[in-house]
């Protein structure tokens, strides 16, 4: 591809700026864009021309195939003459025709501006999937190494942000990859099920076609099997109006959009984490954390990889109300807002990925002040097991619920009140009724005990043979040959 030297190379948002990478900036550049097109009328003719429409010469293929890419001149050519015709597409089949004179006449035979406008799109959205789909299951691997290092370290787990039972640091790292494997499905479903729009004609009639091959249906069929395989498409579209239906965009932007649900959870947690002081993103030794406060550590990595989410995450609304508005066949007011949301749907999960990337990949753990954290806890969280072994030994659990509930409240308003420790052991230690299971309270206060089966569950999905192994297969080199993500600023 071209390089960016070019106001046409480069789709012109703060994205490619300052948050996307220079291939998905470049895949939706105008030059990229208006190259397909003439790649697109070149597979057409052809197409046509194997069909046996004799009047296609082998000079004016050889001409197409010489002026694939758009050069700076041929977008000066078609901005002039788009000023003069208001139509991009003419606009561009006038300047194809300039620089290949010899198909000045047969470029776009048979043809609506959808033909070109409609499957370029669907080829750029298709790369794009894959773009993504690789990036994805890199940080799913990043997480699932993560999850296996640290699967058997106690921590807090949290229901309504209150501390719960126990998990491990690797347990909560499985259930975000498990997130995002369910988005890599999702993106993987809708780039296997994609089609093309094909040669539809103008209301998606193929009446212009048929007129091409003098009423022959059978050809205007075996046009669009062309052009499926030079473009690799399985096939099109069963029916199209003017346009490939735009639920299809809905379908896409739905799928990527999970992407932005997940990356908003993830760092979302990691913010939080990250306030308790028990496990940060990457922190660079010269990394400023504010302007004023010099002793931060603000974690800017994942409140940005949060922003463009909630970004990511407005996107099917606008692509679902584009489809709900096409009148009948076709109207225009899906032109302009599709040249905004395609693009930016992907620059945006890009950028997110390129940022899950760089902070799963770099995660630090503080297990100290995790273990802190557990043992301010686990005196309440014992609680239960010191009513089933006291009832072993004969005791009423009404009873004993009610003396353990006594003394869990005086110890929390110790905790809130005077900012004192948890003193709940003691407490319990200092009267009669738990006499009979004093001997046991030490070894109650290993936290691993309460962790339940999270080492075994992080084992089963993300070690060898799991779920994630799997899934992450075809894109083991990739993932082999693949570099920490680095954030461009």
């Amino acid at each position: 591809m071209a390089s960016t030297t070019s106001p046409y190379d480069s789709y012109q948002t703060s994205l490619t700026g300052r948050y996307c990478s220079p291939a998905m900036s470049q895949l939706f550049s105008q030059r990229s864009r208006h190259s397909t097109w003439r790649k697109l009328w070149l597979g057409l003719a052809e197409s046509e021309r194997e069909i046996g429409i004799d009047t296609i010469t082998d000079q004016a293929l050889e001409e197409m195939k010489a002026h694939l890419i758009v050069s700076d001149a041929d977008f000066e050519v078609a901005r002039v003459e788009e000023k003069k015709r208001r139509h991009d597409v003419m606009a561009h089949v006038h300047a194809f025709g300039v620089v290949a004179p010899a198909a000045a006449g047969i470029i776009h035979y048979g043809a609506t501006s959808c033909f070109v406008t409609d499957n370029a799109e669907l080829i750029l959205m298709r790369e794009a999937l894959d773009l993504l789909s690789k990036k994805l299951a890199k940080v799913i691997s990043n997480l699932s190494a993560f999850a296996l290092k640290w699967k058997t370290e106690p921590t807090l787990a949290y229901t309504h942000l209150q501390a719960a039972q126990l998990i491990t640091v690797g347990k909560r790292a499985a259930q975000w990859a498990q997130d995002l494997m369910l988005d890599l499905h999702a993106i993987e479903q809708v780039r296997s099920e994609l089609k093309f729009r094909g040669a539809q004609g103008t209301t998606g009639t193929q009446a212009s076609f048929l007129e091409v091959f003098q009423g022959d249906s059978a050809k205007c069929d075996k046009l669009n099997e062309l052009l499926c395989a030079k473009f690799g498409f399985p096939s099109c579209y069963e029916v199209s109006t003017q346009t490939y239906t735009r639920k299809v965009d809905l379908i896409i932007a739905n799928a990527v959009a999970g992407l932005g649900s997940s990356a908003q959870k993830i760092t979302g947690d990691i913010r939080h984490l990250a306030h308790w002081k028990e496990i940060e993103e990457p922190f660079e030794s010269s990394q400023i954390g504010s302007s004023a406060m010099a002793y931060k550590r603000n974690p800017m990595r994942s409140e940005r990889v949060y922003a463009l989410s909630r970004e990511l995450l407005s996107k099917p609304a606008s692509f679902q109300a584009t489809h709900a508005d096409q009148w009948m066949e076709r109207t225009l007011d899906d032109s302009a807002v599709r040249r905004i949301d395609i693009p930016e749907t992907f620059l945006l999960a890009d950028a997110i990925l390129i940022g899950l990337d760089n902070i799963t990949d770099g995660l630090v753990v503080y297990p100290k002040r995790i273990a802190a954290h557990v043992q301010s806890e686990l005196p309440f969280m014992i609680t239960e097991t010191i009513i089933m072994r006291l009832c072993a030994q004969g005791v009423s659990r009404q009873d004993a619920h009610e003396e353990i509930r006594v003394l869990s409240h005086e110890a929390g308003a110790v905790v809130k009140n005077e900012g004192k420790p948890n003193d709940l052991v003691e407490r319990i230690r200092n009267k009669e009724f738990f006499k009979p299971i004093w001997g046991e309270l030490d070894g109650m206060l290993n936290a691993e005990l309460y962790t339940g089966r999270s080492a075994e569950i992080v084992d089963k999905y993300c070690g060898p043979g799991g779920a994630v192994e799997k899934a992450l297969a075809p894109y083991a080199e990739y993932i082999k040959g693949a570099t920490t993500a680095e954030l461009n600023v």
